[in-house]
Order: C-alpha cells, then structure tokens, then sequence
C-alpha cells in the first residue's frame, strides 16, 4: 500500500529498506568509528528538509557522516555503496518533504503525518532474556527519540546561520518554541515507565510525558517547516564599494587616475 505521505509514482520505504540503511551505517563504521546510526540520520535529514537554505548533498554529507572531512566519498567501501545509501536516502528524503509539506495533517494518527524512524531501544532490551539482558546492566541506554533529536538538533546547530531567529518577535519566538520542543528529547526519560510505543506485548519502556514529549516535537517540526517556507531564503545584503574619486588612482592597479581608466567607461 503506498503511503499518502509518498510522492506519486515513489516506492515507499519498507523495514528491509531502513535494515539495509543500517547494515550500509554498520559496514561505514568498520572503516569510520564516528559514523552515526540511521536515527541520528533521521534526525538530519528532518532537520535539512526543514532549514530555510536548501543544503545540497556535497554540503552536508561530509558533515553527517564524515563529520568534517571533505571527502565524504571516502567514508563508503565503494561507488556502488555510495549511489545504493543515495537512492535510499533520497527515497526517505522525499517521503519526509512529502509529509512536512502536507497541510491536510492534522492528527499524529494521519497516515500522511511524518512519522520518525526511532528504535525503542530500551524495550529491546527488555524484552532479552534475562542472561543477555544483563550485559547492558552498565550501559545508558538512550531514551525513546532522544538519538532523532540528537541529529536534528546537529543539523540546526552546525548551519547556525540558516536557523538564526527572523526579525520579527513574533517568529523568532516561534522558532525558540519550536525548537525547545526537539531540544526536550535531548533529555533522559527518567520517569516511570508505562508504555510501549511499538507492541502491546512488549514491557513498558517510556513514560506518558515522553510520548507527550514526542508529539510535540513531531509537530515542532511542522511548525518550524512552515516557519522557514513562508519566510522564503535568507536576503543577503550586496555592499556596493565606494568607487575612487575621479583624480585617485584606480582599482584595478594600472596606475592611472580613476578618471583616466575605469571611471572614463
């Protein structure tokens, strides 16, 4: 069934298709330590589909997943890896545009509404039994969503400039709610847990404030969409140089007066 959030004629996204997404992260981790799991991509990607400037991808993947290194080519085993993660990344890219520009939304349980690729990790491994359970005894586990809004919140704080407060009061207050909203589930989950988001059968593994939490944010995403698209791209202002008096020497370095050269044009 095709999803009302999928541009026409696209394929939606499948589990498989997420399942190889991460075995592509995993094999780039062998090779790149820092390279980040596919909910922090999720994240991003939100992030860049939302921001006012439209990023290209020689921009912004060497920051995803090179963090900083401008051959981001190099962080794959090869070409056909590379174009594979690309056509699955733009997939999901144009299914996440599709749903944020989609204004008939108006409930989390719309089909059409942006629905976050996020792991319940912890009820994961809640689930184990009880002898692997164990091993992550010492591990923090990161809360539900809170790597999603690790990567979102990246995004806005590596292009600072492309997410700096509008003028107007109004808007700029806007955005800081907006994005606190996401910021929030940069927080652990520490209350109580009594829900589990994916499967009745599965322990409760977030709290009632968290999926509270979680709501908002996927509607701060909405907002901030919205914000940036009826705003339009930044202006940037174009300084005109002062030209040289007619009897100065000129610019261009020729040695004459400004008169003589560029100023008799």
């Amino acid at each position: 069934m095709t999803s009302a959030a999928t541009p026409s004629g696209a394929k939606p996204m499948e589990p498989q298709d997420f399942d190889r997404l991460e075995d592509i992260l995993d094999d780039m981790r062998t090779r790149h330590e820092e390279t980040p799991q596919w909910e922090f991509c999720e994240g991003f990607l939100a992030a860049l589909i939302c921001c006012r400037r439209l990023i290209m991808p020689s921009e912004y993947l060497p920051v995803l997943l090179d963090f900083g290194d401008s051959q981001s080519a190099g962080a794959f085993r090869d070409q056909a890896q590379a174009a594979e993660f690309m056509s699955l990344w733009m997939r999901r890219w144009n299914e996440v545009a599709a749903a944020l520009n989609n204004d008939a939304v108006e409930s989390l349980d719309d089909p059409a509404c942006y629905h976050p690729e996020v792991m319940d990790v912890r009820a994961m491994v809640a689930a184990l039994p009880p002898n692997e359970r164990s091993k992550f005894d010492d591990q923090e586990l990161p809360s539900f969503a809170q790597v999603w809004a690790l990567g979102f919140m990246a995004a806005v704080e590596h292009w600072t400039e492309d997410w700096a407060p509008p003028r107007n009061q109004e808007e700029a207050q806007w955005l800081q709610e907006a994005l606190q909203s996401v910021a929030a589930l940069l927080e652990d989950d520490r209350d109580a847990p009594t829900i589990s988001p994916f499967d009745e059968q599965d322990p409760p593994s977030l709290s009632a404030a968290r999926l509270e939490d979680f709501g908002a944010a996927i509607w701060a995403v909405y907002e901030l969409r919205e914000l940036w698209r009826s705003l339009g791209p930044r202006v940037q202002t174009v300084r005109k140089e002062a030209a040289p008096g007619r009897n100065e020497l000129c610019w261009c370095g020729s040695g004459k007066k400004y008169k003589k050269c560029h100023g008799a044009n």
